[in-house]
Protein backbone atom coordinates (compact mmCIF):
# COMPACT_ATOMS: atom_id res chain seq x y z
CA UNK A 1 0.00 0.00 0.00
CA UNK A 2 1.01 3.54 -0.14
CA UNK A 3 3.19 4.76 2.44
CA UNK A 4 4.76 8.31 2.85
CA UNK A 5 7.37 8.82 5.85
CA UNK A 6 8.32 12.01 6.54
CA UNK A 7 11.31 13.33 8.45
CA UNK A 8 13.61 16.35 9.92
CA UNK A 9 11.44 18.57 11.84
CA UNK A 10 12.23 19.78 14.83
CA UNK A 11 12.76 23.07 16.41
CA UNK A 12 14.99 26.09 15.44
CA UNK A 13 15.50 29.40 15.95
CA UNK A 14 14.22 32.44 13.53
CA UNK A 15 17.00 32.45 10.46
CA UNK A 16 17.53 29.06 10.90
CA UNK A 17 17.10 25.84 8.26
CA UNK A 18 15.89 22.59 7.96
CA UNK A 19 15.68 19.72 5.31
CA UNK A 20 12.61 17.69 5.49
CA UNK A 21 12.44 14.00 4.00
CA UNK A 22 9.81 11.79 2.58
CA UNK A 23 10.53 8.53 1.81
CA UNK A 24 7.37 7.02 -0.53
CA UNK A 25 7.00 3.14 -1.24
CA UNK A 26 4.07 1.04 -2.38
CA UNK A 27 3.93 3.24 -5.98
CA UNK A 28 5.77 4.06 -8.69
CA UNK A 29 7.50 7.33 -7.21
CA UNK A 30 8.36 8.32 -10.37
CA UNK A 31 5.20 8.75 -12.21
CA UNK A 32 3.30 11.42 -9.95
CA UNK A 33 3.90 14.72 -8.79
CA UNK A 34 4.58 15.47 -5.37
CA UNK A 35 3.74 18.28 -3.06
CA UNK A 36 4.89 19.58 0.56
CA UNK A 37 1.13 20.91 2.27
CA UNK A 38 1.67 22.40 5.92
CA UNK A 39 -1.07 22.72 8.99
CA UNK A 40 -0.53 25.68 11.17
CA UNK A 41 -2.02 25.47 14.83
CA UNK A 42 -5.56 26.73 14.53
CA UNK A 43 -5.16 26.75 10.74
CA UNK A 44 -6.60 24.54 7.48
CA UNK A 45 -4.07 23.02 5.63
CA UNK A 46 -2.16 25.03 3.22
CA UNK A 47 -0.44 24.21 -0.27
CA UNK A 48 3.59 25.02 0.35
CA UNK A 49 5.46 23.85 -2.74
CA UNK A 50 5.38 20.71 -5.53
CA UNK A 51 7.31 19.21 -7.66
CA UNK A 52 6.89 17.68 -11.51
CA UNK A 53 7.80 13.43 -12.04
CA UNK A 54 11.10 14.42 -13.11
CA UNK A 55 11.97 17.63 -11.09
CA UNK A 56 12.08 19.80 -13.54
CA UNK A 57 9.35 21.88 -12.73
CA UNK A 58 8.52 23.46 -9.06
CA UNK A 59 6.55 25.44 -7.40
CA UNK A 60 5.89 27.20 -4.36
CA UNK A 61 3.22 29.72 -2.27
CA UNK A 62 4.66 33.23 -2.39
CA UNK A 63 5.12 33.36 1.10
CA UNK A 64 8.19 30.55 0.90
CA UNK A 65 9.24 31.63 -2.33
CA UNK A 66 12.92 32.08 -2.22
CA UNK A 67 13.52 30.13 0.66
CA UNK A 68 12.61 26.88 0.37
CA UNK A 69 13.49 24.32 -2.18
CA UNK A 70 11.94 21.15 -3.41
CA UNK A 71 13.78 18.90 -5.14
CA UNK A 72 13.11 14.68 -5.30
CA UNK A 73 15.41 11.70 -6.05
CA UNK A 74 13.24 9.09 -7.78
CA UNK A 75 16.18 6.63 -7.55
CA UNK A 76 15.92 6.73 -3.80
CA UNK A 77 11.81 7.37 -4.03
CA UNK A 78 12.48 10.30 -1.81
CA UNK A 79 10.85 13.84 -1.64
CA UNK A 80 12.74 16.82 -0.02
CA UNK A 81 12.29 20.24 1.28
CA UNK A 82 15.00 22.33 2.97
CA UNK A 83 14.08 25.50 4.29
CA UNK A 84 15.97 28.18 4.90
CA UNK A 85 15.84 31.67 6.79
CA UNK A 86 12.66 30.23 8.64
CA UNK A 87 10.27 32.03 10.27
CA UNK A 88 7.79 31.96 13.29
CA UNK A 89 5.14 32.29 10.56
CA UNK A 90 6.61 28.95 9.22
CA UNK A 91 5.79 26.69 12.27
CA UNK A 92 3.28 23.90 11.17
CA UNK A 93 3.40 20.07 10.57
CA UNK A 94 4.65 19.33 6.97
CA UNK A 95 2.90 16.76 4.76
CA UNK A 96 4.64 15.20 2.16
CA UNK A 97 1.02 14.72 -0.66
CA UNK A 98 0.91 12.08 -3.48
CA UNK A 99 0.06 14.59 -6.44
CA UNK A 100 -0.82 18.27 -6.68
CA UNK A 101 -4.52 17.69 -4.47
CA UNK A 102 -4.43 18.36 -0.07
CA UNK A 103 -6.82 15.04 -0.88
CA UNK A 104 -4.39 12.66 -1.93
CA UNK A 105 -2.43 10.06 0.36
CA UNK A 106 -0.07 11.59 2.56
CA UNK A 107 2.13 10.94 5.17
CA UNK A 108 1.58 11.26 9.09
CA UNK A 109 3.60 14.49 9.48
CA UNK A 110 6.82 15.99 11.01
CA UNK A 111 6.50 19.19 13.12
CA UNK A 112 8.37 22.06 12.49
CA UNK A 113 8.77 25.24 14.84
CA UNK A 114 10.41 28.21 14.71
CA UNK A 115 10.54 29.92 18.08
CA UNK A 116 13.43 31.93 19.77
Amino acid sequence: QVQLVESGGGQVQPGGSLKLSCAASGFTFSSYTMSWYRQAPGKGLEWASGINKGGGGTSYRDSVKGRFTISRDNAKNTLYLEMNSLKPEDTAVYYCVRGQDAGGPRGQGTQVTVSS
